[in-house]
């Protein structure tokens, strides 16, 4: 992407123009889309190089990278829309390696007569949400597919961070007597989700929980609690995550379900549509395994953060050769929570 200026027969009609395939092939019309539309959004030094790559200064300490592929339907939804999201899942998955997100790239799979109207929207969405977040979009890359052959736009958005001195977060981490903690309500994002698709209303509205999360983890790495494990539950939600985490550990997992928060109207909607709430996906919540001596200095600080302020210590890590995670009910029964076999909501994020 370049701010480069060419010479252009007319201005774009943002308003009321389409994506057409000459927007993709490589010529004066795509560079006139890149101009007007994407550089004009993300404008900064590194973008306006003009290149093919943008060269970025050096850093001290290890970098960490993460991609992600976003396809989420509808494009727009409570809290938030795909350009929003596209930006806060990527910086996510960088934030639960306990690295300070720095830069991203950005790729852009645009359908043949695409409201350019709603292009606008979704990338001035991520210019926003990437300016929120102190996190520069630095090169990216425009392609267009015929009519019929994409579902609008599918952004693909890469991230790197930097990594903490001292900090070492992984999956294989976690460690009989631990305790789990989660940030906040669990389905909020993936019921937003359906509940728009499907044209359903209740009560209270269900908005999408889409956020980025590295000043929350940052607070929660400035306390010196000593975390072992961090992840946000996004496709497969929470119950997902958590049997990725024992498999990777070689442990099992103990959970109360009393302890669980979940918005009522997203429990009243799981309830309504046969769906576990600890399987629905989130994007703004994540969960976190310490040392158990500091879980409640680890909760009060992440309840002290907007992000965190309805976190909960849901659990704890327990020696299981089977790499369970079961869960005490409300009516003090037992189950597995296993893994499912597909998705509940499929493009949700």
């Amino acid at each position: 992407m370049s701010r480069k200026k060419t010479n252009y027969v007319k201005p774009l009609d943002l308003k009321h123009g389409r994506v057409e395939m000459s927007h993709g092939a490589g010529g004066r019309a795509m560079a006139q889309l890149i101009f007007e539309l994407f550089a004009t959004a993300f404008d900064n030094v590194y973008l306006a190089q003009g290149n093919d790559g943008a060269v970025l200064p050096p850093v001290s300490g290890k970098l960490v990278m993460s991609c992600d592929a976003h396809v989420v339907s509808p494009l727009f939804f409570a809290g938030g829309d795909i350009g929003s999201l596209a930006v806060h899942g990527t910086i996510n998955d960088v934030a639960m390696m306990g690295a300070q997100p720095l830069y991203l790239a950005a790729s852009f799979i645009l359908e043949e007569g695409f409201p350019l109207a709603d292009l606008k929207l979704i990338v001035e969405s991520m210019a926003h949400a990437a300016k929120e977040a102190g996190v520069n979009i630095v090169t990216g890359d425009t392609k267009v597919v015929e009519r019929g052959k994409g579902d609008g736009v599918f952004i693909t958005t890469t991230g790197v961070g930097v990594l903490r001195e001292g900090v070492s977060l992984s999956g294989d981490a976690a460690r009989p007597g631990d305790k789990i903690l989660l940030s906040g309500t669990l389905g909020d994002h993936g019921m937003a989700i359906l509940s728009q698709r499907e044209g359903l209303s209740f009560d209270a509205p269900i908005v999408s929980d889409t956020a980025s999360l590295h000043s929350l983890v940052a607070a929660m790495l400035d306390c010196g609690a000593e975390l072992r494990v961090l992840r946000d539950p996004t496709r497969g939600g929470l119950a997902t995550t958590l049997n990725e985490i024992a498999q990777q550990s070689c442990v099992g997992m103990s959970l109360q379900e009393s302890a669980i928060p979940v918005n009522p109207t997203v429990a009243a909607a799981c309830e309504f549509l046969g769906l576990d709430p600890l399987y629905v996906a989130n994007e703004g919540k994540l969960v976190a395994i310490c040392a158990a001596q500091d879980a409640d200095r680890l909760l009060a600080v992440m309840r002290a953060h907007p992000l965190g302020s309805r976190a909960a210590i849901i659990g704890e890590v327990i020696r299981d050769t089977h790499g369970f995670v079961q869960m005490t009910t409300k009516f003090g029964g037992r189950r597995i929570v296993d893994w499912l076999t597909g998705e509940q909501l499929p493009r949700i994020c």
